[in-house]
């Protein structure tokens, strides 16, 4: 016979089995099981949508990209491509009665026309390399798109003839480009981005641009079909003037270019009203720092003058639709949300909704997109802290009309932690700081957890109230974690993004998120002697800076870190841009300011155990930098590990089982140094006296 005690012993060991809660909350294996939409077009008459169902597919580790057509009165959706091919870019015909897409259908990625009254597809492209940017011309007869023209690469000596059948060493290969690697690509391949047309029933390409220049960005004809307008830099030194960018138009008949900005900065983005008579577009300016506001302006198309609109509005404005002669809609982000507004050609702004989010499922980065035109119809992908993005459309009065529900079948039955906002202010300068934490599933507030400090990349990104599977699953395993959107996050104005020019990393954003804890602290449910700290990219940089100032954390999870800026920015694909707009100058010129940002400089203070983990292929941080952070902790005999990601550029997350594997060894890793506090022990005492 089984006692009292007994029983509640049992009782206790089924609560806690893994096998019962796995059905219940957030497991590892379910990453592999999300969905969200994205890439959403509205069709002219504003009564359907086509958007690509993204998928993960478990027995490639890769992503499925499947294009579905809705009906949004009835809110019925059909699969229009549903396998294991790979769609993406889907457009409509300007009569509405076909959808043009890029797909590897045929093997190579290509330009297919879906005809749907026939439901029949045609094959419209035989093109070599990548195509992007594809657009309709206002008849529907034409595409225009962006393709490389490659170059020769440089070669400086005749290698003397090889013998038949000699085995030699691969050739050498010889650089001169300024910008000559980029993460995720490798080696540049020589060549420059031009504009080409096809027609859209197929035949042969045809180039319009020429010269060595990139022209790229979104492509937008003119409405008498003669045009097309683009974004290029068409200066002499264009790869050192990363800033600056013009508006011009090609004429399709002879290929004759106007230029039609002049202004420092990057004029880009064009978008023609229905009428023709206004070009709306965005630009940005040229000063050397490292954040900017993008900024709308409108341009008469007749007398080719550009006005500013609503100047003052701090934020950054995002692609611009119009919605009537005098009205477009756009988005922007706002204090760890994305918004969609309206906006009138006088400036007046008008918020829709801040539901935009859920194209991230990794951490929660504000993301989302929307389209809308003249018939009204605004679509969107919506989602919230607890839902990727689903397919929804926004009334001009902002009310929300959800359309799918793409993970109700995967979470609808499952406990996921819950997010709370918290706003504190900075120890450093009072400065007040937004951010949220999420609790573990079944939170009970009179108990102690341990807090996971989690730290955005960018550094001008932003955390918001957003979905984020890799957060989930920390507090799934029962740790409070807690975020914050420090200065230098994007979506507060130019003001509290430029708090970290010349500053990234530094003591300043340190104390934003060292407030942070002490702010969850106070609120009585974390355990103050079971604290850690994690980021990747900037987060990661923030990351091993803060344990060079501090030994609260009890581990770290540090992922592909800068630790040298002196050596970063003369070795990742990203320095051309970011020397002159982060530093006061060149490193060989200022190499106390470069060595007094890398967390380098502190390591000789460091005594958190820490966890480095980086993707093998990273041009943004390369392997270097965390290398050279484990060599000296190594050297330090402070405790600490090398994950090398096999195959991975700087996105480490950006395969299911890459994420998982993140997740699950920085989960590890903290495991292994979580304490069994004096309040833990008088937890279980007092259970044990009860039970008895």
């Amino acid at each position: 016979m089984v006692n009292k005690l007994g029983k509640i012993a049992i009782a206790l060991s089924l609560v806690a089995s893994p096998a019962v809660m796995a059905a219940n909350t957030f497991t590892a294996e379910d990453i592999f099981s999300l969905e969200y939409a994205s890439n959403i077009q509205v069709s002219p008459d504003g009564e359907q949508l086509v958007y690509i169902r993204n998928s993960n597919d478990i027995m490639t580790d890769g992503k499925n990209r499947n294009l579905w057509l809705v009906d949004i009165d009835s809110k019925t959706q059909v699969p229009l491509f549903s396998d294991h091919k790979q769609y993406s870019s889907p457009l409509w015909s300007p009569d509405g009665k076909r959808i043009a897409f890029i797909s590897n259908l045929t093997g190579s990625s290509q330009i297919h026309v879906h005809y749907l009254e026939e439901n029949r597809t045609a094959l419209v492209s035989q093109i070599q390399g990548n195509i992007s940017n594809l657009t309709w011309s206002p008849d529907g007869q034409w595409f225009a798109y962006h393709h490389k023209v490659k170059d020769k690469r440089t070669s400086l000596v005749k290698m003397p003839k090889k013998p038949k059948g000699a085995k030699w060493s691969k050739p050498v290969t010889v650089i001169d480009q300024a910008y000559y690697q980029a993460d995720g690509r490798g080696l540049v391949e020589p060549g420059y981005q031009h504009i080409f047309v096809i027609p859209a029933d197929g035949g042969t390409p045809r180039q319009l641009t020429s010269g060595n220049y990139h022209h790229s960005g979104k492509l937008e004809w003119s409405q008498d079909g003669k045009q097309i307008l683009f974004s290029a830099n068409r200066s002499k030194d264009w790869e050192y003037k990363r800033l600056e960018s013009d508006l011009y138009a090609v004429n399709v008949t002879d290929g004759e270019l106007s230029q039609l900005t002049n202004v420092p900065g990057r004029e880009f983005n064009p978008e023609f009203s229905d009428n023709g008579k206004s070009l709306a577009y965005l630009s940005t300016s040229n000063a050397l720092n490292p954040y900017r506001n993008a900024k709308l302006n409108v341009m008469d198309w007749a007398n080719k003058s550009s006005k500013l609109i609503a100047e003052d509005f701090d934020r950054s404005i995002q692609n611009p639709k119009w919605l009537s002669a005098s009205q477009l809609a756009f988005s922007y982000d706002d204090f760890g949300k994305r918004k969609v507004a309206t906006i009138t050609t006088k400036g007046k702004i008008k918020d829709l909704t801040d539901t935009v989010t859920g194209t991230t499922l990794g951490r929660p980065y504000i993301s989302g997109e929307f389209d809308a035109n003249s018939s009204g119809t605004i679509a969107f992908t919506h989602g919230n802290a607890l839902r990727p993005a689903d397919v929804a459309v926004v009334s001009k009065k902002g009310k929300v009309s959800q359309i799918t529900q793409l993970n109700e079948d995967l979470l609808a039955h499952k406990t996921l932690g819950e997010v709370h906002e918290i706003n504190y202010k900075s120890s450093f300068d009072g400065e007040p700081i937004q951010g949220w934490y999420i609790t573990p599933p079944n939170f009970d507030p009179n108990k102690k957890y341990p807090l996971i400090v989690e730290i955005h990349g960018g550094p001008h990104l932003a955390y918001g109230p957003h979905f984020s599977a890799e957060l989930q699953r920390f507090a799934e395993q029962g740790y409070v974690v807690f975020y914050d959107n420090h200065r230098g996050s994007s979506s507060y104005g130019e003001r509290f993004a430029m708090l970290l020019k010349y500053k990234y990393s530094s003591k300043e954003d340190f104390a934003d998120h060292n407030s942070g804890v002490d702010a969850m602290i106070d609120l009585g449910f974390v355990d103050d002697q079971n604290l850690f700290i994690a980021g990747g990219s900037a987060g990661g940089i923030a990351a091993a800076y803060a344990i060079g100032l501090t030994d609260r954390f009890n581990a770290a999870l540090v992922a592909k870190p800068v630790i040298n800026w002196l050596s970063k920015v003369l070795t990742a694909d990203s320095g051309l841009l970011q020397i002159p707009t982060q530093f006061p100058g060149m490193p060989w010129e200022h190499v106390e300011h470069y060595w007094q940002r890398s967390p380098m400089s502190l390591v000789g203070n460091v005594t958190t155990p820490t966890m480095l983990i980086t993707g093998e292929e990273d041009l943004r941080t390369p392997m270097a930098e965390t290398e050279q952070f484990y060599q000296a902790l190594k050297l330090r005999k402070v405790d600490t590990v090398l994950v090398k990601v096999p195959g991975s550029p700087h996105g480490i997350a950006g395969k299911p089982s890459r994420m998982i594997a993140k997740i699950e060894h920085t989960l590890a890793w903290f495991e292994k140094y979580k304490k069994d506090t004096q309040e833990a022990q008088e937890v279980m005492i007092k259970k044990l006296k009860a039970a008895k």
